[in-house]
């Protein structure tokens, strides 16, 4: 698309930005672009807004690392939430779908990814001392690992496991196998191994 011929330049710029979104390219980007300009007032107006707030009030949980508009985030000020639990997450994004799946009711540690020596991430790249730190300070009595299932994952929580010796904190994982509603015949090997690893009674 010619920047000068077809559309503004400040069209132009949307449509650039929104390409650069995950998922997105620049066809997406251009559909995108249209729909918030057809609907200008519903979606266009509000969404500008939405984003120019969150840009002066988006903040790092000092507290769990989690991305919040105030600090501590909601979560930790929260004080329904038990404090004996901690779940271990890499990114934000999974804190996101533990809470969007509601089934746990502690708070969280946002390691802010995982170790890997391809990445060059080290331990000290990572939030595994404040970790350390706050197993100690609050009392925690289990620390639950919700890390992806990869061997940069499994890495982080053998490291996590050394970390957290002799704090008293029972380290527990998810439990990893065949998705609800998932069939047998379209699982990968290594998620049929690991649910018969996991099985329990029935």
């Amino acid at each position: 698309m010619n920047s000068n011929h077809n559309s503004g330049d400040e069209i132009q710029r949307l449509i650039d930005l929104l390409a650069k979104l995950p998922g997105f390219g620049p066809r997406s980007g251009r559909r995108a672009a249209l729909a918030l300009i057809r609907k200008r007032e519903i979606l266009l107006e509000p969404l500008a807004k939405a984003m120019a707030d969150v840009a002066q009030t988006v903040t790092e949980c000092s507290v769990c690392g989690a991305i919040d508009t105030r600090d501590p985030c909601g979560i930790c000020c929260d004080p329904a939430r038990s404090g004996t639990a901690l779940c271990v997450v890499e990114q934000a994004g999974d804190l996101w779908a533990m809470e969007r799946a509601g089934a746990f009711k502690g708070r969280y540690h946002v390691l802010g990814g995982v170790l890997s020596a391809l990445d060059g991430i080290s331990p000290e790249d990572l939030r595994i001392p404040d970790l350390a730190a706050r197993v100690r300070a609050e009392g925690v009595t289990e620390v639950i690992l919700a890390l992806n299932a990869t061997i940069d994952g499994a890495t982080t929580g053998h490291y996590i496991a050394d970390a957290l010796e002799g704090t008293g904190a029972a380290l527990t994982t998810l439990a990893q196998g065949v998705p609800i509603g998932g069939e047998l015949d379209y699982l990968d090997d290594g998620t049929i191994t690991a649910a018969f690893r996991a099985r329990k009674g029935f």
